[in-house]
């Protein structure tokens, strides 16, 4: 049941935009190159598979067809996600991916695209967990701590959906990577990683029966590419999100990352 939840919640991807756009009405952008800088630590969303040592995911196949529809060359590159934010805003990069969660604070620094996807938060947690079973009965548990990246949407989550609103709270132990906070996780060190239905599903698949999801979904976000402050790449990219929602695009590579791919077969 909740894996079906976890799918189900991952796949609520077409958003806000319109359906008419047509590929033959998108952009030639000339073959210009474009640096799209990510984390590589959000699977199925974008991870380094570990047989093949290839940069994988649902967003790097839906960059590299929105490259393929508007004529560019992509560049990748990788930068931990505490610096995404402001090297985009730099200029550093031309546009960041990495399941990043739309908002008015950080639409400050950077501008967003259209939404490509709507995911909610679930509790990650060890497969052999019984001191709770959800948001309520794991507040209650005192003794319980949550790992996150300070200033993510987990983070807040835990701080105002979980917790007592205090953002200093000892509870919350602080990591510099999503990654770490799992890795915390299965060390012992935490209780539960709070993340969206899509990453949770990608490391409950890969964990080999080491861990599981437990409680019901904690609010909703929209996910969407960032660009520096008044790029001209973003109105290409809304019609080319556009044309992937209209023409069944995202509707296959959601299929493709949610519903066949599996970690670490």
């Amino acid at each position: 049941m909740i894996k079906s939840k976890l799918l189900l919640a991952g796949l609520l991807a077409c958003l806000l935009a319109p359906v008419t756009a047509l590929a033959d009405a998108l952009p030639d952008l000339g073959g210009r190159k474009v640096i799209v800088v990510t984390e590589n630590a959000y699977p199925p969303l974008q991870f380094v598979d570990v047989k093949t040592g290839k940069q994988i995911g649902w967003e790097y196949d839906a960059m590299d067809e929105i490259a393929k529809r508007l004529n560019f060359k992509v560049e990748y590159q990788n930068t931990s996600w505490d610096a995404m934010i402001q090297a985009v805003s730099d200029n550093q990069y031309n546009i960041g991916m990495t399941g990043i969660t739309i908002k008015d604070d950080r639409k400050e620094k950077v501008d967003f695209s259209d939404p490509y996807m709507r995911s909610q938060q679930f509790m990650l947690v060890r497969a052999d967990e019984s001191r709770f079973s959800d948001a309520k009965s794991f507040a209650a548990f005192k003794d319980g701590l949550i790992a996150a990246q300070p200033g993510t949407s987990p983070f807040y989550t835990a701080v105002y959906n979980i917790l007592d609103g205090n953002e200093q709270n000892p509870r919350i132990k602080l990591f510099e990577t999503f990654g770490a906070t799992v890795q915390a996780l299965k060390a012992g060190d935490v209780d539960v990683v709070l993340t969206d239905s899509v990453a949770a599903q990608g490391y409950v698949d890969a964990s080999n029966g080491g861990l599981k999801v437990v409680g019901g979904p904690l609010g909703s976000e929209d996910f969407g590419f960032i660009f520096p402050k008044g790029s001209d790449l973003v109105a290409p990219v809304n019609a080319a999100i556009a044309a992937l929602k209209a023409d069944g695009t995202i509707d296959a590579l959601n299929k493709k990352w949610f519903l066949d791919y599996k970690m670490g077969e």
